[in-house]
Formats: C-alpha cells, sequence, structure tokens
C-alpha cells in the first residue's frame, strides 16, 4: 500500500474499499462524487448519514443518478449503519465539534476513519481520538488538502532542497476576503463551541503547512485576536439599521453586499433552504448579529522544536483572498504568494482555485541575483490540490511514490490543531502557552523524519524569470506529468 491515505485493506466487491460517510453538508460531495465516479474501480460507498433527513435524500438521489444505491440513515442509527453495511472506512464531514464522536466510535467498532481538517476542536477530545487510536489500533487520516497543491508542494521540494539553507523563521499571513470570509460568520462555525474558531477551524490548514514545510512540530504559542469587522457597530455604520436574524426574508436584503441569497443558487436551496425544516438550522446567520463570538483578526508567535519561529496572521475581511508566505533562511529566502477565487462553501463553484496572475514564487539566495521560480501548474478545488488528493486517498497504488510524505494521520491531525487550541487559550489568558502540555505521549506525525532532498535543480542567473527543472522521480503529479 502507497502511504497513511489508503484507508482500509478492501472488502467490497472486486477488492474495492467500501466506505460509509457520515455528515452531509457541502465537503461531503467531495469524497462522495470522487468514490461513485472516478474511483469507482476502487472504491464503493456503501452508507450516508445525517442528522438532517432532507440531507441524507438530497445524497441518496445524487448517489442513484450516478447509478448506485446507498442506503441512508439517522445520526441516532450510526451503530445500525456501521452493523448492516460494514465499511472498510468511515469518512467524518460533520461539523467539527461532532468529529471525536464519529472518529472514535468508528475505530472502536473496528473501521478506520477519513475524516476532514480540524480533527477535532479542543484538547480533551484530541485526547480522546488519541487514546481510542492505541486502544483500537485503527488508521485515522486527516484530509489535508492543502499539502498536495501543486506550488505548496514546490515550496516544500525547495525547502527539502536546502534552496535556502536551513529555515529560522516564517512569516506567515493568511487572508480571508469580504466573501469566503464572510460566510464563516453566517454559518456555525461563528461559534467556537462548534468550530473552534477560526484558529483551529481555518489556520489547521496553515499550522499543517507550516508543519511539513518545516518537518518539526510546535512547541508554544502566544496569541491575540479580536472581533472588529462582523459586528453590530458595522452593520449600523453600513446603514443596515433593519437587519434581521437571517438574509432570507431580511427587510435590508437588497441594500446589503453581505447578503447570501440561498433562494436564488439552486445548490445551496436545495441542501440548506428546503432541508430547515428538518432541524432549523440557517444556513444565511446575519454576520452583523448578535450571536458570534468568534474572532475575525488573529495574530500569533509560535516557536518550533527545531528552532524556527512564526509569525502568522489571519484576517477575515480583506480586499483579496489567499496568502503570503516567507522563509528565512541560513542561505537566503523565499517568497511564496497565492491569490485564489472568490467562493461560497456548497455553491457549486470551484473552491479556492488559484489566479495565475497572482500566484508567484521568488528566491532571493545569499550572494546572488533574486530570481522568481515559475509555479508549478495547478488545477481544480484548493489550488489543485483535491483532484491530486482524491487519487491518492481512493486510488494509491496507481500514483508515483510521495516523496514530500502528504499523507497526514492521527499525529500531524494533532499537531496542527493543537497550535490554534494554545492560541485559543492564549488568546483568553494572556500568556504564552505550551503545545506539549495540551495532551500527553503524542509523538511526531508519520513521514516527519528529515526528508532527504527530492532532486530540484533551480538554476540562477541573471534576469527576472527562472524556471525550475527536475528529475522526473520528484513529484510528476505536482509538476503535470503522468502518473503511473
Amino acid at each position: 500500500m502507497n502511504g497513511t491515505l489508503q484507508a482500509a485493506q478492501g472488502t467490497g466487491g472486486a477488492g474495492r474499499t467500501r466506505y460509509a460517510i457520515v455528515g452531509l453538508g457541502g465537503r461531503h460531495e467531495l469524497f462522495r462524487d470522487g468514490i461513485l465516479k472516478e474511483f469507482a474501480h476502487t472504491s464503493e460507498l456503501v452508507g450516508l448519514c445525517d442528522h438532517n433527513a432532507g440531507r441524507v435524500q438530497l445524497s441518496r438521489l445524487a448517489a442513484a443518478e450516478a447509478g448506485v444505491e446507498v442506503p441512508g440513515f439517522a445520526a441516532s442509527d450510526f451503530d445500525r449503519m456501521i452493523a448492516e453495511t460494514q465499511p472498510d472506512c468511515v469518512i467524518v464531514t460533520t461539523r467539527d465539534c461532532h468529529h471525536h464522536e464519529y472518529i472514535c466510535r468508528a475505530m472502536e467498532l473496528g473501521c478506520d476513519v477519513l475524516t476532514e481538517k480540524p480533527m477535532t476542536t479542543d484538547a480533551e477530545k484530541c485526547a480522546q481520538i488519541l487514546a481510542t487510536q492505541r486502544e483500537t489500533g485503527r488508521r485515522c487520516t486527516v484530509s489535508f488538502n492543502y499539502r498536495y497543491a501543486p506550488p505548496r508542494t514546490q515550496v516544500k521540494d525547495m525547502l527539502m532542497s536546502g534552496a535556502i539553507g536551513e529555515v529560522l523563521s516564517v512569516d506567515f499571513h493568511w487572508l480571508l476576503d469580504t466573501t469566503h470570509g464572510a460566510d464563516y460568520f453566517r454559518r456555525w462555525h461563528r461559534n467556537k463551541a462548534n468550530s473552534g474558531g477560526l484558529l483551529v477551524h481555518k489556520a489547521t490548514h496553515h499550522f499543517d503547512l507550516v508543519n511539513w514545510w518545516l518537518d518539526t512540530v510546535p512547541e508554544s504559542v502566544y496569541a491575540e485576536g479580536m472581533r472588529r469587522f462582523y459586528t453590530p457597530e458595522t452593520g449600523d455604520r453600513l446603514g443596515l439599521m433593519d437587519r434581521a436574524v437571517r438574509c432570507h426574508g431580511c427587510p435590508e436584503a437588497e441594500r446589503c453586499t453581505f447578503r447570501l441569497d440561498l433562494a436564488g443558487n439552486d445548490k445551496l436551496r436545495r441542501l440548506y433552504l428546503e432541508c430547515e425544516s428538518h432541524d432549523g438550522y440557517f444556513r444565511d446567520q446575519c454576520v452583523f448579529g448578535d450571536g458570534v463570538d468568534i474572532e475575525d483578526s488573529m495574530q500569533a508567535l509560535v516557536t518550533y522544536r527545531n528552532g524556527a519561529r512564526l509569525c502568522y496572521s489571519l484576517n477575515a475581511f480583506t480586499a483579496w483572498e489567499g496568502y503570503i508566505v516567507t522563509f528565512n533562511g541560513t542561505e537566503g529566502r523565499l517568497e511564496h504568494k497565492c491569490e485564489e477565487t472568490v467562493y461560497i462553501n456548497g455553491d457549486g463553484s470551484v473552491p479556492g482555485a488559484l489566479k495565475k496572475e497572482g500566484t508567484w514564487i521568488r528566491l532571493y539566495p545569499h550572494g546572488k541575483p533574486a530570481v522568481e521560480i515559475e509555479p508549478w501548474p495547478s488545477e481544480g478545488g484548493h489550488g489543485g490540490a483535491d483532484p491530486l488528493m482524491l487519487r491518492y486517498l481512493f486510488d494509491p497504488d496507481n500514483q508515483p511514490a510521495d516523496a514530500y510524505a502528504r499523507a497526514a494521520d492521527h499525529r500531524a491531525g494533532a499537531w496542527s490543531i493543537l497550535t490554534g487550541i494554545a492560541a485559543n487559550e492564549s488568546i483568553k489568558e494572556g500568556r504564552r502557552v505550551a503545545v506539549d502540555g495540551l495532551v500527553e505521549g503524542l509523538d511526531k506525525p508519520a513521514g516527519m523524519q528529515g526528508q532527504e532532498p527530492t532532486g530540484t535543480v533551480i538554476s540562477i542567473r541573471l534576469g527576472p524569470v527562472v524556471s525550475t527543472g527536475r528529475e522526473c522521480k520528484a513529484g510528476a503529479d505536482g509538476a503535470g506529468g503522468k502518473t503511473k
């Protein structure tokens, strides 16, 4: 088998791996459709589960349109689903605060697990997952798709190859715009009890990237955070004085540029508006409402076991979407910027596709001219990451050996969220928080053993643009080459 991402030995028809999915919101469609369509030769969908009966029925209909009849189950019948459908692996795409319940129960019932990020939302739940994994020996994979985006893998390749020597410090600034960023303040994510806040729900990606890029784990965190934009005062300042609890039917809807029109988008209407009668969940709550308790602007200083330091920020109300990251090393400086397209989760558009004109990599070696490196090409969701990740998830034996160790296990999931959990505690208590003190007995993630450089050749010459030359073995999937 090819790495941690092969979640289970197939026991289904023709040796296919059997999957059940719990949590049928917008994100589950990526996994469902991958199993039903492109990877039907390796994978079989045997069960769908959610507390909302409307969404269970919608997902079953989508499966039927693909020619597969899949039974549906209520959340209260999760154990019965496992007993009757006997999946090899359970895919968990519920609200973040419930991840630990299904991860642990699935492992206790003899299944491997593939969970969406974040693995969970607080240290106690994290410890429960780690203990259950040790007791059961089952695999728990966290779908950190950002590792698979070709330009982010390219940065990993350059760091592994010693392009700037030993990395001493990192500046990492993530920007969420007023379309995607605002969306976290409409949904269940707006409450820390559900999501852990953006330092856990969203920044889990970013902290994992740093852990993976630098091949290390965090030691301590000091953080500050506030909510100053998505507030009732901002709504008042914009002149939206007659606001309702939600966008649908709001008297200010026609004037509000933050309005989400559920009825005007077929996917959102069917998935949420027409399913409200089952659970009373409003997908379009007012971003300027009183019920929000997460921050919209956050900063963190993180120290790492290898001595590196991270200066991090996340702002959810900016004019463009994406990030800028800079690595300062003993032999130079590496800068990388990605600008992403605007989207709303679940609206049918491609999430987080890269804008070519806003994506670049620049290398500043000591004592040599600065050069611009052409980013590896990428197509698809989350910077081209989603299609690549699905291949390694559902068809690993037909992929190249992964020199970048992109597969993320439960330990990688834990180290990532613990950075955000420590940041939340730091904000609350006004002090630096030791990450090691949050859970006991956490080892380094699989694959974090100081990999050797993979063969990137960086041509440095006079002139503004230089492409990266590569050996074929080094991540042909990321560089646009064919897979086996």
